[in-house]
């Protein structure tokens, strides 16, 4: 700057009316580079005297400030600096008079807000080049509130060059790794060296994690990081051969920087760069070395779960079926951070073992004598295993929408196991106990004494109901679909659900079970020859879909049939309109039997939806119709086989083919005179002795002409085809005394998670704490996830976050039992201070739980003099 520029300046500052109680003016003129020293003696200033600090004259100018012209304003030249503030005679004096610099760095720091000490004077002339541009010393000004040391500045300038959102060292490190392991078309890093800034980046990198390689790599520090971090996590032979990329103290910043970035927004970089490092450092062969209990708790490499899935699939295949070790690890994992690209595989295995469980609960078969029990026990028990396989299923038929080629194969065979314990043990078993109990009781009624019939569900639930009812039937619902649907509408609405089972009529086609569920005194059969087939008759009238409106309004005129797909499609005001006045509402659902027809194998995938559809139907009838009184049931239910059928489980009609009136894949209706040994018999009881019934033992499928499917069936008397469903859903309203006398029975809440470990005392960086789900997952308490960490006194997470997903349904405690690891943060703790453990429910409103925690640990983290 000119030295008359700077006389006009400091001419001016004189001449400015002095502030309130002042008699003089003081300016201290700094100037430690001594610029202008030749060019002092120059200045002259207006009714101020010029002194120059020379470092021999200080108590003489002192003592002429103070003593000897009290009154007299001074401008005092001062080229000196100081190492401590008590070394300078003058610093009573520059406290309470004016500071003046002519230098650009004082510009730009007064500009900038930041306080002209020596050491930022150093940083800002060091970074000059970078902060020459008024748009960029504005975006580090940004970065951090009040910039007052050295240390805060340089972070600031890091978080500007490398575009970081957050002004901290992980986040900076993350900016720049992000943008590629190669140095030189990396465009962040490639600003530090533009603007002289790599060796400071070095620095932070060096102290923060420990890589100091004399050569600088991004692939070497990617790999060091990893390295560090996963030693926090892994066994140590995972690392033998690997000391070079492993820096023991900075193992807890290598984990906070991994974590940190596993969990953030732009995790897909991380992966990017973890299987840079996978694959340079051949982790998946170390990896592969351990046992799955090793590399459960661990997030640093992405492989981790193709390993793992690998390892239990493997074993599977080789028929090891650790149930135990697969719930486990299953658990553990889902909570993990590429759990989603891998959670159909693992919901799949999670599948397998529940069928294992049940299996070895059941393994020397089924022996049970009275059809009731039998029928008993699979309505609250048995039915299970048909969820089992059919979940199963549909994460084997999804998983092929999210191909991974090496666990291909390998779910492939886990398909086998499941198709033997289903198919070939559980249908066969059950199936053989079941057909050897009822086989009298069909032959000679035609039915089951002592269960409930399908054929008289109107007369006992629909002719003398008090209140307007709704009945939805949805075709081909079985048991076990409406039993995942019983759950959810009782955790969803509130209202009193139950469910129990119907014996269908046979054979359980749709055409005899939509006709049991009609109003009707008898029904009968009819042959027509010009369909070869039979219509059913309900007293006498067609039970066709065009005329089962007529047939209910005969018995109440105020009923009314719909279409589900139409109610679902029309307005709000033609629904109400629609229902307006009818006591008797059938509405008609076609979901699983219509996906049957076109594609087999997403039967499975089609009960899912339509337990949403029907869902969706009940919120029409309560929320539109204000409805009460709702009826879900089918016309029947099904048998599914994923696999291709044998020869074995196909039978040839060629014994009965000359009498044959109308027949399926799983049952026959014979004139009578045909006596095949290897069908069951089983009694018409429609009103005409020319004909007969008879059904295939287990899973045996009757050959048909080409084009109609043999895995998707029905017709047939297995449980999984004649257990009809029933739901009976009653609305409460808050009105209501049902619900005012046992609201807390009704009203659904999400499952609460408690703290299980006593001790509150942390001694260590990595712990691990209990918690408890305190209700099981039911009609009215709801899965909820929670988040779980620790916070200091002012809120600031000091851990990483541990998710517990709490959706257990056991009776059992230690069921509901969850364990998780937490890593405390790399600083410093302090004992007497007290800390926190937050439990916070993933989108609740309400307050996190806090409890409090004491941590003490002896060797606590420092910050390996970064900066300093």
């Amino acid at each position: 700057m000119d030295i008359d520029i700077i006389a006009q300046e400091l001419n001016k500052r004189f001449m400015a009316p002095l502030s309130e109680f002042y008699k003089r003016r003081i300016i201290v003129w700094y100037d430690e580079e001594k610029e202008f020293v030749d060019q002092i003696s120059d200045i002259e200033i207006s009714g101020a005297k010029v002194l120059t600090l020379t470092g021999t004259n200080n108590f003489q100018i002192k003592k002429q400030i103070a003593v000897d012209e009290p009154a007299e304003s001074f401008l005092i030249y001062n080229p000196l600096s100081y190492n401590e503030p008590e070394e300078d005679w003058l610093i009573d004096v520059e406290l309470y008079s004016e500071e003046f610099r002519a230098d650009l760095t004082a510009i730009w720091m007064d500009e900038m807000g930041i306080p002209q000490t020596v050491a930022l004077r150093n940083q800002v002339k060091r970074y000059s080049k970078y902060l020459n541009a008024k748009s960029r010393r504005e975006d580090v000004i940004k970065r951090i509130d009040n910039i007052d040391s050295a240390p805060k500045l340089q972070l600031a300038i890091m978080a500007s060059l490398g575009e970081s959102q957050k002004t901290d060292i992980v986040s900076i490190i993350k900016s720049v790794l992000s943008h590629g392991l190669d140095m030189n078309a990396n465009v962040i890093y490639q600003e530090f060296v533009k603007y002289d800034a790599t060796e400071l980046f070095w620095g932070m990198v060096g102290s923060f994690t420990g890589y100091t390689d004399v050569d600088r790599s991004f692939n070497r520090l990617a790999a060091h990081i990893l390295s560090t971090a996963g030693t926090r996590t892994l066994q140590p032979e995972v690392f033998e051969g690997l000391d070079a990329y492993i820096s023991t103290p900075h193992e807890a910043y290598c984990y906070d920087l991994v974590s940190d970035w596993i969990h953030s927004e732009d995790s897909d970089k991380y992966v990017e760069i973890a299987q840079n490092v996978e694959e340079e450092m051949h982790m998946e062969n170390r990896l592969g070395k351990q046992t799955v209990e090793a590399l459960a708790d661990t997030e640093v490499y992405p492989c981790i779960d193709q390993i793992i899935l690998t390892k239990l699939m493997t074993d599977i295949g080789n028929h090891i079926i650790n149930s135990e070790q697969i719930l486990n690890i299953a658990e553990k994992r889902r909570t993990a951070a590429w759990f989603s690209e891998y959670k159909d595989y693992y919901a799949g295995i999670v599948a397998l073992a529940k069928m294992h469980e049940f299996y070895k609960e059941h393994a020397t078969g089924f022996h049970t004598v009275e059809p009731k029990k039998i029928w008993d026990e699979y309505t609250n028990e048995y039915y299970k295993m048909d969820t089992y396989y059919r979940q199963f299923h549909m994460n084997y038929e999804n998983s092929k929408k999210s191909y991974v080629s090496a666990l291909h194969d390998l779910f492939a065979g886990v398909c086998d196991k499941v198709e033997g314990l289903y198919t070939q043990w559980f249908l066969g078993e059950l199936g053989k106990n079941w057909i050897d109990a009822i086989s009298d009781n069909l032959r000679d009624l035609g039915y089951i004494d002592g269960i409930p019939r399908q054929e008289d569900f109107y007369s006992r639930k629909i002719k003398n109901a008090d209140n307007k009812v709704y009945v939805i039937i949805s075709d081909a619902m079985r048991y076990e679909v409406a039993s995942s649907l019983k759950e959810q509408l009782s955790r969803e609405m509130q209202s009193k659900v139950t469910l129990s089972g119907m014996q269908g009529v046979f054979p359980t086609i749709t055409k005899f079970g939509m006709a049991a569920l009609l109003p009707h005194t008898a029904m009968s059969i009819e042959y027509k020859d010009d369909s070869k087939a039979f219509k059913v008759l309900a007293d006498g009238q067609s039970t066709d879909s065009i005329y089962r409106e007529k047939l209910l309004k005969q018995a109440n005129e105020n009923s009314a049939v719909i279409k589900a797909k139409d109610l679902v499609s029309m307005k709000r005001a033609e629904r109400s309109e629609l229902v307006k006045g009818k006591e008797v509402v059938y509405i008609y659902h076609d979901t699983i039997d219509e996906t049957s027809h076109t594609s087999e194998e997403k039967v499975f995938i089609a009960c899912d939806e339509t337990i949403d559809e029907l869902k969706n139907i009940v919120k029409i009838i309560v929320n539109d119709f204000s409805g009460v009184n709702i009826f879900i049931t089918a016309d029947h239910g099904f048998l599914y086989n994923y696999s291709p059928l044998t020869e074995e489980t196909k039978t040839e009609k060629s014994d009965f083919v000359n009498r044959i009136a109308e027949y399926g894949r799983r049952f026959a209706l014979l004139k009578k005179g045909a006596d095949p040994e290897y069908l069951v018999p089983v009694k018409l009881n429609y009103g005409n002795d020319e004909y007969e019934g008879y059904a295939p033992r287990d899973i045996i499928r009757i050959k048909t002409s080409a084009g109609s499917g043999m895995n998707f069936v029905h017709g047939g008397i297995s449980l999984q085809e004649m257990c009809v469903p029933l739901i009976e859903y009653k609305h409460l309203r808050n009105s209501s005394k049902e619900y005012i006398r046992n609201k807390e029975k009704y009203d659904t809440k999400p499952v609460k998670v408690e703290l299980l470990s006593a001790n509150h005392k942390v001694s260590n960086n990595i712990f691990s704490l209990n918690f408890y789900q305190k209700d099981a997952v039911g009609d009215n308490r709801e899965p909820a996830n929670y988040d779980v960490y620790f916070v200091d006194a002012s809120g600031k997470k000091i851990s990483d976050v541990q998710k517990i997903i709490a959706d257990k349904r056991g009776d059992s405690a230690q069921e509901r039992t969850f364990r998780c690891m937490f890593n405390l943060k790399s600083q410093a703790y302090d004992s007497k201070e007290t800390y926190y453990l937050v439990i916070e429910q993933e989108g609740s409103t309400d307050l996190p739980e806090r409890i409090e925690f004491q941590i003490d640990i002896a060797f606590a983290a420092d910050d390996f003099g970064f900066f300093g």
